[in-house]
């Protein structure tokens, strides 16, 4: 027998993964780089346009700012007479008023500060390894978990993928710590601390692993933003399960296994397709690189300022007139439904440049507030800060942090530096210690240019002259840090 019943459906529409993926791979970015993406989306979308502000006339900018004053209420109005219209959703009354006139770029007072000179603007580039140690340099590891982690960073290749057994390293390991036992264990927890670092997917076994791993970041940066994570999830079964059939595009094939919608299979597929397969090739450019400081750290009024470095980017707008053909009744409707994406995707590019601004703006600052004797005194002044810390000053997950920080370069009184050069643990572990190990390393370097050549001290004999100091270090981490600065050992240092 029949019965009537009532059944609520919910369901949620996945629209902005895009644009949150965007805001990922443009925090990344450094200027230049940016630069290069602006102008990449000049050319593919006509709603973004660039202000020539040298050739604008009087009369276009009043024009401008009378058709700015009225878009809030005409757009509204448009709103209202289209129902149900997700594109109405946007709140074009404030975008067209922040994005039309007079370009989109706030004022940093860059331009009138000194600019370092040219010799400051080459650098050679960071390797996969050196990038990921500084990572692990940040993190606050237990001693052991460490030198793990650190072994496992030592056997990936130029692609980022683990080229070594977790036996064979769990063996290594047992050796490099001295121990007898069996280290699997520790091996699989530092395999999980090498997974969390950027670039997502390096440490990977295979394919289906790295993309995992990236899928797996980004559904926590959806997750942290309160997102709908459907999408992701469809992804993530594909690749555990179905890879195959999306490496032969048998789409049809998928969505019946899935049992999914097909516009989510194909806004999966469509994810996946954006994910790096080899995320340590973009290290592998040994040539020397030009490079330009994204900050200034400058000092006014007894206090350091940050300046946004924004000289030479391109100052963005809306198109007007493509607003206009919105409005117009004779439009027709494909032609409306691509303006409205575009304006969508160009909105979503401009509150992401935005975002970034304002994510490295509040890094530096937190690093001006922490870093204040470097300022003024140099390197001797440096202390130590974790990336974790500076995450939690500003309200933000780590990992934000060091995208906002990687391959960005600031300008100081005391020269030019990598962001992430302020970064580092505290000289006596992750516990404690008010010495970097930039400066830890420093000692150990000045002690061995003051020993007699003919009588090099042993890794010993430094780590306890260092203790006599009051810095808490044993032989072992002397001997590392030696190798990590290339001194030869005790007995190649030797002479007659």
């Amino acid at each position: 027998m029949l019965q009537p019943r009532l059944n609520v459906k919910v369901s949620q529409r996945q629209v902005l993964t895009p644009g949150l993926v965007q805001m990922v791979s443009v925090l990344a970015l450094n200027k230049l780089e940016l630069k290069d993406m602006i102008n990449s989306e000049l050319v593919e979308n006509p709603v973004l346009e660039e202000v020539d502000e040298s050739s604008e006339t009087i009369d276009e900018r009043a024009g401008r700012e009378g058709d700015r004053e009225r878009s809030a209420e005409e757009v509204s109005a448009e709103g209202e007479r289209a129902e149900k219209d997700p594109f109405d959703e946007i709140d074009f009354g404030s975008y067209f008023q922040d994005y039309l006139d007079p370009g989109f770029k706030t004022a940093s007072g860059f331009e009138d500060y000194d600019k370092p000179s040219f010799e400051h603007f080459l650098a050679q580039t960071t390797t996969l390894s050196d990038h990921l140690q500084w990572q692990l340099g940040a993190l606050t590891l237990r001693e052991d978990l460490r030198a793990a982690a650190e072994l496992i960073v030592g056997n990936l290749n130029e692609d980022g993928y683990l080229t070594t057994s977790e036996e064979e390293l769990a063996f290594a390991v047992s050796t490099e710590l001295g121990r007898e036992e069996d280290c699997s264990l520790l091996v699989a927890e530092a395999l999980a601390v090498v997974a969390r670092l950027d670039p997502a997917g390096v440490g990977a076994r295979d394919l289906r692993e790295c993309l995992l791993m990236q899928l797996a970041v980004q559904r926590a940066e959806l997750e942290e933003q309160e997102e709908p994570t459907e999408v992701v999830n469809c992804a993530q079964q594909i690749v555990a399960q179905h890879l195959p059939l999306l490496q032969r595009k048998d789409m049809r094939e998928l969505i019946r296994l899935c049992k999914c919608s097909t516009e989510l299979v194909n806004q999966a597929v469509d994810l996946i397709r954006r994910l790096d397969p080899r995320p340590g090739q973009r290290f592998n450019n040994v040539a020397t690189r030009l490079i330009e400081p994204d900050v200034a750290f400058v000092k006014r009024d007894e206090e350091y300022v940050v300046l946004m470095n924004e000289e030479d980017l391109p100052s963005l707008r809306l198109n007007s007139g493509y607003r206009k053909m919105l409005r117009e009744k004779g439009t027709a409707q494909d032609v409306r439904e691509y303006v409205k994406e575009r304006y969508k995707s160009a909105i979503q590019l401009l509150r992401n440049i935005e975002q970034r601004k304002n994510t490295i703006v509040r890094t530096c600052e937190a690093i001006v507030r922490r870093q204040g004797e470097f300022l003024e005194k140099g390197v001797e002044g440096l202390r130590p800060m974790m990336i974790k810390e500076v995450a939690e000053e500003i309200g933000v997950h780590p990992s934000t942090v060091s995208r906002a920080v990687a391959n960005k370069y600031v300008h100081t009184a005391q020269g030019v530096y990598e962001l992430r050069f302020f970064f580092s643990e505290g000289g006596n572990g992750p516990e404690g210690g008010d010495l970097p190990l930039v400066l830890l390393k420093r000692r150990v370097k000045k002690l061995i240019e003051e020993e007699d050549p003919r009588k090099p001290w042993t890794d010993e004999y430094l780590a306890e002259e260092l203790q006599r100091q009051g810095i808490k270090v044993t032989r072992r981490t002397v001997a590392k840090y030696r190798e990590d600065m290339q001194i030869p050992s005790t007995h190649q240092r030797r002479t007659r």
